[in-house]
């Protein structure tokens, strides 16, 4: 029987920032060792080094540009189901208020109605 450990979110940023960090030193490292060799010429090498370093950079600067688009996308979309959502509410606010309204002036009518009725003989009388 074999326990299977499961990695913390902390655990796997660590490992994810180990990795860059091994990445980067390598890329140092090949880096220094064609600046040691003679080189064919110093505008290829330049171009060379400036071409790979932007690819590893950019990877991974694009991949946390993607990841944001998409959020601020689930975002966008929550914001217009909530403000759909809104609408409707107010709707059935405002209709709910213009019953309520009508009723009040409806009742306030008939009380009107019920003082204009002369008043009935009493018994005493």
């Amino acid at each position: 029987m074999s326990l299977i450990k499961t990695r913390e979110p902390a655990e796997m940023d660590k490992s994810g920032e180990s990795e860059v960090e091994g990445e980067i030193r390598e890329f140092v490292r090949r880096d220094v060792a064609t600046l040691r060799r003679p080189p064919e010429s110093d505008s290829e090498m330049v171009a060379s080094n400036i071409s790979s370093l932007l690819q590893r950079v950019s990877g991974t600067s694009v991949q946390e540009i993607d990841k944001l688009i998409g959020e601020l996308q689930t975002l966008r979309e929550m914001l217009a189901n909530e403000g759909a959502r809104v609408q409707r509410e107010i709707v059935e606010y405002a209709t709910l208020s213009q019953a309520a309204m009508q009723s009040t002036k409806i009742i306030a009518e008939s009380l009107g109605h019920w003082k204009k009725i002369p008043d009935a003989p009493s018994l005493r009388d």
